[in-house]
């Protein structure tokens, strides 16, 4: 019985190991020098079989709130069908957070539930919930081991939310350059934990006034090979962006949005 008492010890200890670890490496990536705030011009590019790429202009800001809140700002800007269309996500202290969808077609800015995070932000591979940002404490996170991507030896991580109720993913592996903590594939389980559903794969980074820009990242649907491409053109940092500009009401009316483009 001691024998068997000190194996169960040495197997929690060994878990609480790779759990500590796990977590210190989430919270690596997750804190990861970004800047105060950020505003990108680029494109999404959706391609699917048999039909020609869609491509779409669109602009992006970020601003890192006091209180541990995040706030981004999307906007498209051609073609004629979605312009104008916009998104607003506040990432709040607690993990949680608020998002809200602006359609010009209905001249009206609707709240997205909770219970809609795995709905596809304008017929993108991106969901809802992909477009928050996700702190390491919600998620139970193991590293795997060590495995290459993209000719980078990587730590491979697994994270697991803490609550099921609290994401579409069942769990989610990452492939992380351990020199820059920079995701280089992320794999996301839906439904069955043995087979992804979804691949997120970074393809270009830049080194931008000191901080790292993802220039060119696919989200690609498994099942139906549907891909969103995202590229970004231009970036800059630490513009001092105004707290008012992430708000419903500049959602709402481009004009008030438009004097920090880029």
């Amino acid at each position: 019985m001691r024998a068997f008492g000190l194996a169960c010890g040495i197997l929690l200890a060994a878990l609480s190991a790779h759990a500590d670890e796990g977590l210190a490496l989430a919270q690596k990536v997750f804190d990861r020098p970004s800047g105060r705030d950020l505003t990108t011009l680029g494109r999404m590019v959706l391609t699917e079989k048999a039909r020609p790429p869609r491509i779409r202009e669109l602009v992006t800001y970020r601003l890192d709130r006091q209180r541990g809140e995040t706030a981004n700002l999307m906007r498209f800007l051609d073609p004629e069908d979605i312009a104008g269309t916009g998104l607003l996500s506040i990432d709040k202290a607690d993990g949680s957070a608020d998002q809200w969808l602006y359609l010009p077609a209905l001249e009206r800015v609707r709240r997205i539930s909770s219970d809609r995070k795995g709905g596809r932000f304008v017929g993108s591979d991106l969901y809802f919930e992909d477009l928050q940002t996700r702190k390491p404490s919600r998620d139970q996170h193991r590293v795997l081991g060590k495995q290459m991507e993209n000719g980078i030896l990587c730590d491979v991580l697994e994270s697991i939310p803490k609550e099921a109720r609290d994401s579409v993913y069942i769990k989610r592996i990452s492939w992380i350059d351990p020199a820059t903590a920079i995701p280089l594939r992320v794999d996301y389980f839906e439904k069955d934990a043995g087979v992804p559903s979804k691949r997120w794969l970074l393809r270009a980074k830049k080194r931008n006034q000191g901080y790292w820009t993802f220039t060119d990242s696919r989200m690609i649907d498994l099942v139906t090979g549907h891909e969103t491409r995202m590229v970004v053109d231009s970036a800059l940092y630490d513009q001092k962006l105004p707290d008012r500009l992430f708000t419903p009401q500049v959602l709402a009316d481009e004009s008030l949005e438009s004097e920090y483009r880029p």
